[in-house]
C-alpha cells in the first residue's frame, strides 16, 4: 500500500499483531523510517496487548531495537470503548503506553498519540466530530515541534 502525505511518499508495511507473524514484522520493521503502533482501545483488548507477553509491548520493543526511532501511536477502536469515544479510556491508554515506551527508550514527548476508529474513519484523514474533547496531538522532536489532529498529519 502506497500513498502520499503533504510531505512524504508513504509505503505501508503491514505487520499483523499476532505472534505467528513476528518474523514478518521484523522483516518489515527493519526497513522502516517510522513505526505506527496501533493499539486497540476495546475493553480487554488493550489489556491483553499491554500485558507482560502482549503484542503491543513486543512490537514497540522490536521497533526500537531494530532502530526505528520515530513512533506514532494510533489508539484504534475508539468506537468500541465504554462509552463510545471515551476520553478517559484514551487518556488511560496514553498514560500506560507512554510509561512503557519510555522504559524501552522512546521519548513520549516525541510520540504522537491519536485516538482513531479505522472502521469509521474517525481522526484518520480529518478531525472527527465524535471526539470533540480531542484537541490534537503535539510533539517535541529534535527537528522541532509539530502538531495536528489526525493520523495522516502525524505521518508528516
Amino acid at each position: 500500500w502506497k500513498f502520499e502525505t503533504a510531505k512524504y511518499y508513504v509505503t505501508i508495511i503491514d505487520a499483523p499483531g499476532h505472534r505467528d507473524f513476528i518474523k514478518n514484522m521484523i522483516t518489515g520493521t527493519s526497513q522502516a523510517d517510522c513505526a505506527v503502533l496501533i493499539v486497540a482501545a476495546g475493553t480487554g483488548e488493550f489489556e491483553a496487548g499491554i500485558s507482560k507477553n502482549g503484542q503491543t509491548r513486543e512490537h514497540a520493543l522490536l521497533a526500537f531495537t531494530l532502530g526505528v526511532k520515530q513512533l506514532i501511536v494510533g489508539v484504534n477502536k475508539m468506537d468500541s470503548t465504554e462509552p463510545p469515544y471515551s476520553e478517559s479510556r484514551f487518556e488511560e491508554i496514553k498514560k500506560e503506553v507512554s510509561s512503557y515506551i519510555k522504559k524501552i527508550g522512546y521519548n513520549p514527548a516525541a510520540v504522537a498519540f491519536v485516538p482513531i476508529s479505522g472502521w469509521h474513519g474517525d481522526n484518520m484523514l480529518e478531525p472527527s466530530s465524535k471526539m470533540p474533547w480531542f484537541k490534537g496531538w503535539n510533539v517535541d522532536r529534535k527537528e522541532g515541534k509539530a502538531e495536528g489532529k489526525c493520523l495522516i498529519e502525524a505521518l508528516d
